[in-house]
């Protein structure tokens, strides 16, 4: 444990491990399979980066998402840590010098998703890797009746035949009793050995919160409670729209999903993360591996599918352990938005097989061909040439995904291709003495580039040469005009791949494992996050999503809704609440202001929220924009 302290405190700086960081790195190192389950913002990712770095032999990492990928890749190698990431977009040679490299000990941590294992090229070259043990992060994910269950993850217990001795490390920051159980059974561990940090959270104010129209109800949580801001809402139309919103009325905002490009989406967040935009209006793409702090609010615009992504995601408020809140927005159709969602996930057997003929033609995949085809697939167009709802469509890829007809996936993005039009020395001879390591650096790395389009990667070249993915982007765009090199940026499409064969419409079918009882869970987790948001009892909120993880609290948190209205409604008599509100009135006469900016002349701040929601039932004051005034006679 020593080595373990030395090796943290040398590349993260910090004196010893928290919660069950030091339980879990003992566990793997004795060679057990272990679960580990730590809150969002616990350090998952310092259990098995410092236990590798002690070991001989490189980690492989599996996580489901790229984004993932490569800003824990970036993070080690701030570091001067050893660390590579395999994608689908990558070239044949790339993946192939990775992967050599990787077997001769060039890295410590390889990260590389679940579908990777459906490669033989990859299958050989593990064989033959030094590997100290295997990381699933996500682990969740491998659980067919979890909230994010993907196929590919029940292709890792394959990894056993390769290292049978090695252990696995799987990691979740959500999971319920029966999802703990069924994770340890589909990696094949040897024994159960499960190492739970509480999720309790004794700084993050969990509160839900009734609205008549939701951007008023945004703008009174971000005047009320300064500081960065997460707001997640659930489509992307509605995420620009929010951010648009907010910025006319004068808040710094932004917003982030999964259809931007990666330079956009690398932008957007650096910004927010130094401060410079204080609001981030997110789809729920949005947050994994980020690395704040300091986010003082996270809103819900939307209800979300279930506890376990609810947790998630307002768990990444008050990571630095300072006061934080995490609020639920709610209008009271929650239940009729629900049920629309549940017909739009799982659609009628009609349906889908009409989605999948559709996507066939679409495709040009013919009646019995197809077999491992893989195609781009632009939604937003076919939606438009077929007449499809997007959400409803995506379900039935969804239900054909995991039927097996399909792979449906919407993460990745299409690999830049670039072609040099003219000779070696024309190219040299035109450039900018800041430009020729970035071309150097490509005729380094790609060969055949002088006859045809070559697939590259940004970050390959960002890495190389040490400039940015934009600076990057700027020259290959300057060239391009000048028509010296022809470059297509990448684009952000989704991808289906054909599993087997085309079939005719009639023959598809969607096993009842897959319909019924994935709807039925579905339904499950639903109606317990609908219970959360509607409860009236008095019952902490805390207490409430802790129950639903298996964790029983021994007392109250004392800061969510519940615990306030609990506490503080008898101490606070009518004659307090006059005297406030008389307070607050003399101040608006003087002229509007921001609620955060009223002076409380000693009342308690949960007071004031409480009057000034009454003061607007009573129609005596309002909002304009983000100032609070005197609402005009009718």
């Amino acid at each position: 444990m020593a080595q373990y302290q030395e090796i943290l405190r040398k590349y993260w700086g910090y004196d010893d491990f928290r919660g069950i960081q030091r339980d879990v790195i003992e566990s793997i190192a004795a060679g057990r399979d272990t679960l580990g389950l730590m809150p969002t913002g616990g350090g998952k990712s310092i259990t098995f980066q410092v236990p590798a770095l002690a070991m001989r032999g490189v980690c492989i990492v599996f996580t489901p998402l790229i984004s993932l990928m490569k800003d824990q890749v970036e993070a080690l190698k701030r570091r001067d840590i050893k660390a590579a990431y395999i994608t689908a977009y990558m070239s044949h040679d790339e993946v192939l010098g990775i992967l050599e490299n990787a077997i001769f000990g060039a890295y410590k941590f390889l990260y590389v998703s679940p579908e990777r294992l459906g490669s033989k090229l990859f299958l050989n070259k593990l064989s033959r890797m030094p590997v100290c043990f295997i990381t699933v992060d996500e682990a969740h994910c491998i659980c067919q009746w979890g909230y994010d269950f993907r196929p590919s993850y029940l292709e890792i217990s394959k990894i056993r035949e390769f290292f049978p001795d090695r252990p696995i490390l799987a990691l979740t920051a959500t999971a319920t009793p029966k999802v703990v159980k069924d994770i340890q059974q589909r990696l094949l561990f040897r024994e159960e050995n499960v190492l739970q940090m509480s999720f309790a959270r004794s700084n993050l104010a969990y509160i839900v919160r009734r609205e008549d129209e939701m951007l008023q109800g945004i703008v009174r949580a971000l005047e009320s409670i300064p500081g960065s801001c997460i707001v997640y809402t659930r489509s992307r139309r509605k995420c620009r729209e929010l951010a648009e919103q907010l910025n006319a009325m004068g808040y710094s905002a932004t917003f982030y999903h999964a259809g931007l490009n990666a330079l956009q989406k690398n932008e957007r967040q650096e910004r927010w993360r130094r401060d410079e935009i204080r609001i981030m209006v997110a789809t729920n793409a949005f947050g994994m591996g980020i690395d704040k702090p300091d986010v003082r609010l996270v809103l819900h615009a939307d209800i979300p599918d279930s506890i376990e992504a609810y947790f998630q995601e307002a768990g990444r408020a008050g990571r630095d352990g300072k006061k934080a809140y995490a609020i639920l927005l709610t209008l009271g159709n929650e239940r009729q938005i629900v049920q629309r969602r549940l017909m739009q996930q799982f659609p009628a057997l009609d349906y889908v097989q009409g989605a999948y003929e559709s996507l066939c033609c679409f495709l040009g995949i013919a009646e019995g061909d197809g077999l491992d085809v893989t195609r781009e697939f632009d939604l937003d167009k076919f939606c438009r040439t077929f007449g499809y709802y997007p959400v409803a469509f995506v379900g039935a890829l969804d239900l054909l995904d995991k039927a097996g007809y399909i792979e449906y996936r919407d993460e990745e993005e299409a690999s830049s291709r670039l072609r040099i039009d003219v000779s070696r020395g024309e190219l040299l001879g035109a450039l900018f003495p800041s430009e020729e390591p970035l071309v150097l650096s490509v005729l380094r790395h790609y060969g055949g580039i002088f006859t045809d389009y070559v697939y590259i990667s940004e970050d390959l070249l960002s890495t190389d040469t040490r400039l940015s993915l934009d600076d990057i982007y700027q020259i290959f765009l300057r060239l391009s005009k000048l028509h010296l090199i022809s470059y297509i940026p990448r684009k952000h499409l989704p991808r289906v791949t054909f599993r087997v064969r085309r079939v005719d419409r009639e023959k598809v079918s969607i096993p009842r494992s897959v319909f019924e009882e994935r709807r039925r869970h579905y339904e499950e987790r639903t109606d317990a996050m609908l219970a959360y948001a509607e409860a009236e009892s008095d019952c902490c909120r805390s207490r409430m999503l802790l129950r639903y993880s298996g964790e029983e609290a021994d007392h109250d948190c004392g800061i969510c809704d519940v615990c306030v209205r609990k506490g503080e409604a008898p101490s606070q008599p009518a004659e307090e609440k006059e005297a406030l509100r008389n307070h607050i009135l003399s101040q608006l006469q003087q002229g509007p202001r921001r609620s955060y900016e009223l002076d409380l002349g000693g009342f308690s701040p949960a007071l004031l929220e409480e009057v000034i929601d009454g003061m607007r039932a009573s129609g005596e004051v309002s909002f304009d924009g983000p100032l609070l005034v005197i609402a005009k006679p009718s």
